[in-house]
């Protein structure tokens, strides 16, 4: 029953769209109806600015945290844990309170794998932030943060398989959610950090 609820739980905190509401607070307008269409923190900085992409993408990743935390509390195997966090993640993707459509979870899965993974999320991590430096691609950085944390886990960490089962879900869930981007990549018509225009 407790695993029930903390799934239920994830779902719906992973559900609240920081982004949205911020940008509908600040602008009065529906944030995945301008720039690349994306609920998250990138398109919150094209919008609005750096400061409230900064806020936006440190509720993100709260939210991640708070259900891994929610899951601990209940006393869940560690699979069931990880399960929350895919849950939360899917809540951003795919929010009940805003017709199903979000952002692409990158946030809320920092704050996941940060939980789950805390030496190899931090590798993955300024791995990601030198990427995004050279390239000003933040969707390669993150692209490379999703798949390498949890391959770090499985190489190096002592991780059973049902965590890294739901730890690689979470990766393919957001390749997914990113295949836009990794045409564009391909093609090298990605919008880079700080263009205003940019692609859903």
């Amino acid at each position: 029953m407790l695993t029930v609820v903390s799934f239920i739980l994830s779902y719906l905190i992973g559900s609240i769209s920081f982004s949205y509401l911020i940008t509908k607070k600040i602008k009065k307008i529906d944030i995945r109806k301008t720039g690349s269409g994306n609920a998250g923190a990138t398109n919150t900085m094209r919008v609005l600015g750096t400061g409230p992409a900064v806020v936006v993408l440190l509720l993100d990743v709260l939210k991640g945290i708070a259900c891994i935390l929610i899951a601990r509390a209940f006393g869940l195997p560690d699979w069931a844990i990880v399960v929350s966090g895919l849950l939360a993640i899917l809540g951003h993707d795919f929010p009940v309170y805003f017709g199903f459509k979000g952002g692409k979870g990158v946030a809320t899965t920092i704050g996941v794998f940060f939980m789950i993974f805390p030496l190899f999320a931090l590798i993955a991590g300024l791995a990601t932030i030198l990427i995004i430096a050279v390239t000003r691609y933040v969707s390669l950085g993150s692209l490379f943060f999703l798949l390498f944390t949890p391959l770090l886990g499985w190489i190096f960490g002592h991780y059973s398989w049902g965590v890294l089962t739901a730890a690689f879900i979470i990766a393919l869930l957001a390749y997914i959610q990113h295949r836009a981007n990794i045409v564009r990549l391909i093609h090298g018509n990605e919008n880079k950090l700080g263009h205003k225009n940019a692609q859903a």
